[in-house]
């Protein structure tokens, strides 16, 4: 099978991601494992090695309409789009953010006309990205306008074999009741099933969480689970998706702890009842990719880590992880 091909971007300056790529891309596993084309400002390329004290070789190409991937040694574009001058450190701007942006476009241009397989960018500040311009609530919701893309998509989190999504996210916690519908929460199911299926599961299992304490306790306080959520697992049944729900959320991942077998994937009904969990497990190791999306895009969950930024101890545990997902779902992608 041939190696997926995968365009990478180094993410925000003034955080951790070039270090964090610097590391990756250094390791010879890594470039065996996929064909890789990096975009980015070549002087914060070999700034992120300095910081990662590794470094790897690369081939330089003056236009990305023609790659070249003959043998494992990464190509480098070298871009930085609208953007002149030195980059802040360990604060958002707009020069950084439009930075991202302006690299980031390039790569979803990339994949979406399968000149690459998937995409993998180091970690993005959101206040950098609205300073630039950005006038939507997230990165996510940027990509499917850059792609041009209508139908539903979401945000999952995986943790090593683990995923999640959910069927609200960034909205007030007072909100999620009055957004939950039959639909929403079926199609919640049906995304992450397909998703796991680009990731190499024949036959994903899927757990689905209840809203209210207790699953609302045979209603006595809250009738979602009875009026909505369950009603929804069965329809997904129906549809041939092993989902079973809804649990309560206070438990369901003691479940998955204790059995690995246990599920594949949790759905969640609200940002936070499967954030909590998910970081508490493994923050180090967390991985964002980018649900129902046309081209599989992927990055670590932590974000650019301001705080540390420019001291050379960026780990990059959760990029690696990102990385696999993303070569696993770019070759199913190819």
């Amino acid at each position: 099978m041939s190696k997926p091909r995968i365009a990478m971007v180094l993410g925000d300056p003034a955080g951790i991601g070039p270090e964090l790529i610097a590391r990756l891309l250094s390791e010879p596993q890594a470039r065996r494992q996929a064909q890789v084309i990096l975009i980015g400002d070549e002087a914060e390329l070999q700034r992120g090695m300095s910081l990662a004290g590794a470094e790897f070789a690369y081939r330089h190409v003056s236009s990305v309409q023609d790659l070249d991937f003959s043998d494992d040694t990464p190509l480098f574009y070298n871009y930085r789009g609208d953007t002149e001058g030195e980059f802040a450190r360990s604060e958002a701007t707009a020069k950084g953010g439009r930075y991202c942006l302006d690299t980031l476009a390039i790569a979803l241009d990339l994949t979406a006309a399968k000149n690459t397989d998937a995409v993998l960018f180091g970690p993005l500040n959101k206040t950098s990205l609205h300073m630039a311009g950005m006038d939507h609530s997230d990165e996510l919701h940027w990509f499917a306008e850059r792609l041009g893309f209508a139908g539903p998509f979401c945000e999952f989190n995986v943790l090593d074999n683990l995923w999640t999504s959910r069927v609200t996210s960034h909205v007030a916690l007072s909100s999620v009741p009055g957004l939950l519908s039959h639909d929403k929460v079926v199609q919640a199911i049906e995304l992450i099933d397909t998703a796991l299926k680009r990731n190499g599961l024949a036959r994903p299992r899927i757990g689905v969480c209840g809203l209210n304490p207790h699953n609302g306790d045979n209603g006595s306080f809250g009738r979602e689970e009875i009026d909505i959520i369950a009603p929804a697992v069965r329809t997904a049944q129906a549809k041939g998706i092993d989902a079973d729900g809804p649990y309560p959320g206070d438990t369901i991942f003691l479940k998955v702890q204790g059995d690995a077998s246990a599920f594949d994937a949790v759905v969640t009904m609200y940002h936070d009842q499967g954030q909590i969990a998910i970081k508490l497990m493994g923050f180090s190791r967390g991985v964002t990719v980018q649900g129902g999306l046309p081209i599989p895009i992927t990055t670590p969950a932590h974000g650019t880590a301001f705080d540390i930024a420019g001291q050379g101890k960026a780990n990059p545990g959760a990029i690696r992880q990102a990385f696999e997902i993303a070569c696993r779902m770019g070759r199913n992608n190819a």
